[in-house]
């Protein structure tokens, strides 16, 4: 099989594209280059899988049938409909950077674009009950480990922040001064924001941090941490994944309205949707969660029954205040009905 020119080569553009494109240029995340990364690893696997080489596998090779091919393949694979998605969003990115620098290949580019995502019917998003919340902050207990867990989930919920947000903390970030109490959260973006606490998760910071943090403790900067071999390392999201449904685990038979799977961002999407029922403004709610724009915000903007009867019933005051159809007067009703 003859080798093409290695400018001509599908994955000849695809180191600049995640390490020099998107993580310094245009300062993506890493949680973001690594799902780019992982999408263009898996369509790799599948140009192998189907006889090609790397080789001679060209941009002109990336046609709208090898990709609707690609689709079918991780679906038969097993993939979510979103993921399949995300990795051909990730294809289709990958290929409008290429035709941007090069126009040779601006109706390849064109043509990828037109392949059509998966039709993915959106899920009822799950959240946690006040009751389930309760029982979960409380599971762990008053033991040292306890009191981290504990730490942990309320911290996610309070502040309605991300897992990786959680992670970056910084003893630093931390600031417990009484009237004022907040979280310096490094975002998306490289964006920075502060996040009030309440005073229930005060009192849970100060103990942990006093726990943590004080005399004998590692000398970490990182506010939640894991101690490996010795050495304090900033704690991984599957650690967190796992503590969680520990304590899920543990409470799930006296709450079954406890969602079969709870996850780090549950408390993110509960807290979110806690504050758009209890009235608070939509730009706000935005704001504290760190979107760029409340679009994104609205997927957490979920009415309550009670917000809904309320709307209802506003929306049709006449029916409150409906006058009689009949009249009291009993001559008046009879002559009505043609009688005497």
């Amino acid at each position: 099989m003859k080798t093409k020119d290695f400018d001509r080569l599908f994955f000849s553009r695809t180191h600049e594209f995640l390490d020099e494109y998107l993580a310094s240029q245009c300062s993506r995340s890493p949680y973001t280059v690594k799902a780019y990364r992982d999408a263009l690893t898996v369509f790799r696997r599948y140009v192998v899988s189907m006889g090609l080489s790397l080789k001679s596998f060209g941009f002109e090779d990336c046609t709208r049938d090898f990709l609707l091919g690609f689709m079918e393949h991780l679906q038969k694979s097993g993939y979510e409909k979103s993921s399949c998605n995300q990795r051909l969003a990730a294809i289709k990115s990958y290929m409008w950077y290429v035709a941007d620098g090069d126009i040779t290949w601006q109706q390849n580019a064109l043509m990828v674009s037109r392949v059509p995502f998966l039709r993915n019917p959106e899920k009822e998003r799950e959240i946690l009950s006040e009751e389930c919340l309760r029982a979960l902050f409380s599971a762990p207990g008053n033991s040292r480990r306890g009191i981290r867990d504990s730490t942990i989930m309320i911290t996610l919920y309070d502040s309605a922040i991300r897992l990786s947000e959680l992670l970056s903390l910084k003893v630093s970030d931390v600031n417990l001064q009484k009237g004022s109490p907040y979280l310096r959260i490094h975002g998306k973006g490289d964006k920075d924001r502060i996040v009030s606490v309440s005073d229930n998760a005060v009192g849970h910071l100060e103990n942990y941090i006093r726990l943590y943090h004080g005399p004998g403790s590692p000398g970490t900067k990182n506010l939640f941490y894991s101690v490996i071999h010795g050495q304090a390392q900033m704690m991984s999201p599957g650690n967190v994944g796992r503590i969680i449904n520990k304590y899920a685990d543990q409470i799930r038979n006296e709450h079954p309205d406890l969602p079969d799977k709870v996850h780090p961002h549950m408390f993110r999407r509960t807290r979110a949707t806690n504050l758009y029922q209890n009235n608070i403004e939509l730009e706000l709610v935005s704001r504290i969660l760190g979107h760029a724009s409340t679009q994104t915000t609205r997927i957490y903007a979920k009415p309550s029954l009670e917000m809904l009867k309320d709307a209802m019933d506003r929306s049709n005051p006449e029916l409150n205040a409906e006058e009689p159809l009949w009249p009291d007067d009993e001559d008046e009703f009879a002559r009505i009905c043609g009688l005497r």
